[in-house]
């Protein structure tokens, strides 16, 4: 496989953001793409993401651009960062310039509502066979702040072409972000993904005032759940073990940076989902990601207790107090059957 050097970055997002100048920093030819033509040239001048990564400074020599025709121009990978309820849409309109034997690196952490279909799958559902023979994953516990500001970070690649993965963990590794490789993309994608269920549960949890026991049961419960789903989707269940399991969920439970946290934290409080969506610039995968998982859960016959009452909360108006009781109180069962 020829040397990668000319990356385009589809989504001009804190993640998106991160990862164009961890490249950058790494002496690749990196291009960051936006949907809105006025933030690009915004971005352009104020050479700072003041919206979705405040602080950071943009590398003189990245470029910027809101033209899908300039971003595929002679790219040879492009990483996408869209969040998941937009992802079709933009996918649609890259597919005229999407050069059909460039590898895609999907890095969005969702499942869409309508086709219950994960990231990746939606970009080889809309780009085609041609696509998905040439898809990666590159998911785990990151924080784009941190990552921006070269905190040590650990995450996987994963793709059914094991070549793939390791041109990714090539491609992304420097000394203060590890690339491990794992072939279960499936485990890879579910874990990531339900995780920012869990994640606004554990939001609410600290609204509340709950303490240290409760969230400690709430991770470990919670990986449970992930883990259940993701074993009757088709996945390894040691991978919930891993970085993209337990390692993305404890940061997405824990950090003040998680969105889905955030979100929790305020439902917590007793603030209205619809008020706290109005306030925020950027997406809280979990929100949408809630719809797909009781969804999913009916489809195999799967019991996701906590993600049906993050459900409930959300989209029928339950009390969280009333959602901790139900959950406190549900029959009495041994831990380890649970694990079946």
């Amino acid at each position: 496989m020829k040397p990668i050097k000319k990356i385009a970055v589809l989504g001009n997002g804190g993640w998106g953001t991160a990862l164009a100048i961890l490249l950058y920093k790494k002496g690749l030819d990196v291009l960051l793409w936006g949907n809105s033509k006025e933030y690009m040239e915004f971005l352009e001048k104020k050479r700072e993401n003041v919206k979705y990564l405040p602080g950071v400074s943009l590398p003189k020599g990245l470029s910027l651009t809101s033209d899908l025709t300039v971003a595929s121009k002679e790219r040879e990978l492009f990483v996408v960062a869209i969040p998941t309820p937009y992802l079709r849409s933009v996918m649609e309109r890259f597919r005229p310039h999407y050069p059909p034997k460039a590898p895609l690196l999907s890095v969005a952490k969702g499942i869409e509502n309508e086709t219950l279909l994960m990231a990746s799958q939606v970009v080889s559902d809309v780009l085609g066979d041609s696509a998905s023979g040439r898809l990666a994953l590159l998911l785990g516990p990151s924080h784009a702040e941190e990552v921006a500001r070269d905190l040590p970070t650990t995450v996987v690649a994963s793709s059914r072409r094991q070549a793939l993965a390791k041109e990714v963990q090539h491609i992304f590794t420097t000394e203060r972000f590890r690339v491990y490789t794992n072939p279960d993309t499936v485990g890879v994608e579910v874990g990531a993904a339900v995780k920012n269920v869990i994640a606004i549960a554990a939001g609410i949890c600290d609204g509340m005032g709950f303490g240290d026991n409760t969230k400690a049961a709430l991770i470990a419960r919670g990986l449970v759940e992930i883990a259940r789903l993701g074993v009757k989707m088709g996945a390894e269940r040691a991978t919930f073990s891993g970085l993209t399991g337990l390692g993305d969920l404890i940061t997405t439970c824990t950090s003040k940076y998680g969105r889905n946290r955030s979100v929790g934290e305020q439902l917590g409080k007793g603030r209205r989902l619809k008020n706290i969506l109005e306030g925020m610039e950027q997406v809280a995968e979990g929100i949408y990601t809630t719809r797909s998982v009781k969804l999913l859960a009916e489809r195999h016959k799967v019991e996701m207790p906590i993600s049906e009452e993050i459900y409930q909360i959300l989209y029928e108006d339950k009390d969280p107090r009333q959602a901790v009781s139900d959950l406190m109180m549900r029959s009495p069962r041994a831990e380890m059957e649970e694990l079946e």
